[in-house]
């Protein structure tokens, strides 16, 4: 679901990019790219950060703000940003308002010089953290977690001999979903929570090394994937010593749990995660559909973009036509201006309209990659039979949401989620489709070739203890 009408949809996360160019060579429009290729990933906020390993310690020169990386950004803010090493982030806000302090990378200066961090990621104890923090001093510039992993980062530091040591000492003092990458004067350092709930992988590209979310924007940058970092693994890249692994934190491979939804729907396609290619999952779900929930049609057609690659497993597996039925208007930003409640319904038709010659006279198969409060897909069950289908079946390519997510995906309140105490026939009826199934939890498991998924959001089952209270801040926007 790459549309934004009426918040029928989980939103995408933050993503991450971090360079270090050995050569001296300038790495803020690398970055730049990068945070294009990644902007699926966040579209409140974005920022860069960058400093001169051979310059005055420390020094760091960052720009960032509210709105798209194209927004954000101009030859004039770009040009400023002087140096060969870097971090940038695209923000969306699962925990902490959506304003412009609140935008990342986050600056530190403290007595051992300047951190520069970026976070993808909520943490379950960062309120605790935090007060602890708060009751030894410190003053926080933000509402977000990421501060509170930056000041830890800082503390450490004093009584540690590097900063990588201090990284490890901090994660491990946090719980919940992180990935980071940190700048500090002569060093980039990358680390990822010990269930690897997110993302992260290392490219490199001539004498740079390269830390991001995902594969994707290494190829937009020209830059070899090397490998992912490791659940709880701490990355370290220097010229001295280039890839430096601490693997003290990562735990067994049938503990991991990733978050699902990065192969269902968060990531671009064209990433690989942890080995496995999105592109593929999708495809191989689209499948699993297609031999759980058979039914006679001619046509299948995925809700654009991420439902497509299922919909072609569907049609490879069952032999039923694969076609488009949507158009979607790739100039309307997720940013445009929502209409109000009574108007809600040109939202979706802003952002997609029927090919009426397509879908008239035929039952139609058609495909999302979740279902939330099921607002937008009635819409358009409702806009394909005002089109001319004749039926339209729908499959969905995950479980359906029966809990919320603690993690940094802003799954709503389990009373707004339209699968809370309904069955499939009561959806069904709710959407106005002639019929409808999901992906069982087993095949979402096969879906991403066996590696360890959180599946919480489904079952309940968290791979840690959830919060007793609701720290995920409000997620109803």
């Amino acid at each position: 679901m790459d549309y934004d009408c009426g918040n029928d949809k989980i939103q995408d996360e933050c993503g991450v990019f971090g360079m270090y160019d050995f050569g001296g060579g300038d790495v803020a429009t690398a970055i730049y790219y990068g945070l294009f290729a990644l902007q699926h990933r966040g579209q409140e906020s974005c920022g860069i950060a960058v400093s001169e390993t051979t310059g005055p310690y420390g020094k760091v020169s960052v720009h960032k703000g509210m709105g798209l990386v194209s927004e954000v950004f101009s030859y004039d803010t770009l040009n400023p940003l002087v140096g060969d090493i870097g971090v940038g982030h695209v923000r969306y806000s699962t925990a902490g308002a959506s304003t412009r302090e609140n935008a990342q990378p986050l600056v530190l200066n403290y007595s051992k010089g300047t951190l520069a961090l970026a976070h993808n990621g909520n943490l379950i104890n960062a309120g605790e953290l935090r007060e602890e923090l708060v009751q030894t001093g410190a003053i926080f510039q933000t509402t977000i977690d990421s501060e509170v992993i930056a000041y830890h980062i800082a503390r450490e530091r004093l009584k540690s001999k590097s900063v990588e040591e201090a990284v490890s000492r901090a994660v491990k003092k946090v719980k919940g979903a992180y990935a980071l990458v940190v700048m500090s004067p002569r060093k980039l350092v990358g680390a990822r929570d010990p269930y690897g709930f997110k993302p992260l992988c290392i490219g490199k590209r001539d004498n740079a090394y390269i830390m991001v979310s995902e594969s994707c924007a290494l190829e937009t940058v020209g830059a070899e994937f090397v490998r992912d970092v490791l659940p709880g693994e701490v990355v370290t890249i220097t010229p001295e010593h280039g890839i430096v692994s601490d693997t003290s934190m990562c735990l067994k491979d049938n503990l991991q749990a990733r978050c699902a939804f990065e192969y269902i729907y968060f990531a671009r396609p064209d990433s690989q995660i942890d080995g496995v290619s999105v592109y593929e999952a999708r495809v191989r779900a689209g499948r699993f559909l297609a031999i759980d929930s058979p039914v006679e049609a001619d046509l299948v057609v995925g809700v654009p973009e991420s439902g497509n690659a299922a919909a072609l497993g569907y049609s490879l597996e069952s032999g039923v036509p694969y076609g488009k039925a949507f158009v979607k208007n790739s100039y309307v930003g997720r940013t445009f201006i929502r209409p109000g409640q009574e108007n809600r319904e040109s939202g979706v038709r802003i952002k997609l309209n029927v090919l009426k010659e397509a879908v008239a006279g035929k039952r139609v198969i058609m495909i999302d990659d979740s279902i939330v409060r099921g607002t937008t897909s009635d819409r358009i069950v409702s806009m394909l039979k005002e089109s001319g289908a004749k039926e339209v079946h729908m499959r969905v390519s995950s479980p359906p949401f029966l809990w919320p997510c603690y993690f940094g995906t802003d799954i709503p309140a389990r009373e707004q989620l339209i699968a809370y105490n309904r069955d499939v026939e009561d959806i069904r009826r709710v959407i106005g489709a002639d019929s409808l199934a999901y992906l069982t939890e087993e095949r979402l498991a096969q879906m991403a070739d066996g590696v360890g998924l959180c599946m919480g959001c489904f079952s309940g089952k968290y791979p840690m203890d959830p919060p007793t209270t609701d720290i995920r801040g409000d997620y109803d926007k």
